[in-house]
């Protein structure tokens, strides 16, 4: 098996989730958090995102459901997952998340909800698009330093 051009594949993968604004700059300060004593350090971390922005979904969800109009308590969960995103620099939806708490801001139902479709859409894509990333590293094997993608 060719693990340079796997390799290259990944590399090219990560460099078109940043040209796309799916990533920010803060998800290869995670990766570059990760070395022979922890080599799937980012993938851990990202798999824990997933499973922590989805509880809050979740609970963005209920309290949609739970308190029409109460929109300090959809902004206080939603700024939870917002600062998530923020950590592992999924760009989309962190900027999904702020046009949210804007519509909170502003009072707007219909806003809130439409952008809360959107942060589940785009947490949705950016699943999927790790999985095959890191799907790809594993197939790889261990490379060595996290690269940058040229911006």
């Amino acid at each position: 098996m060719d693990y340079s051009n796997l390799r290259r594949q990944a590399a090219s993968m990560k460099k078109s989730l940043f040209d796309q604004g799916y990533l920010d700059e803060q998800f290869c300060q995670v990766e570059d958090l990760q070395d022979e004593a922890s080599p799937n350090f980012a993938e851990e971390v990202i798999t824990l995102f997933f499973k922590d922005s989805a509880r809050l979904i979740s609970n963005i969800e209920q309290a949609l459901e739970k308190y029409p109009k109460d929109f300090n308590k959809w902004d206080a969960y939603m700024q939870q997952l917002k600062g998530s995103c923020s950590s592992i620099g999924a760009s989309r939806m962190k900027s999904e998340c702020m046009s949210f708490r804007e519509f909170c801001g502003q009072g707007n139902v219909e806003g809130c909800m439409k952008s809360f479709q959107k942060v589940k859409r785009e947490h949705g894509v950016l699943r999927q698009k790790l999985e095959a990333y890191f799907q790809l590293l594993r197939q790889a094997g261990p490379a060595g330093a996290a690269t940058r993608p040229g911006m």
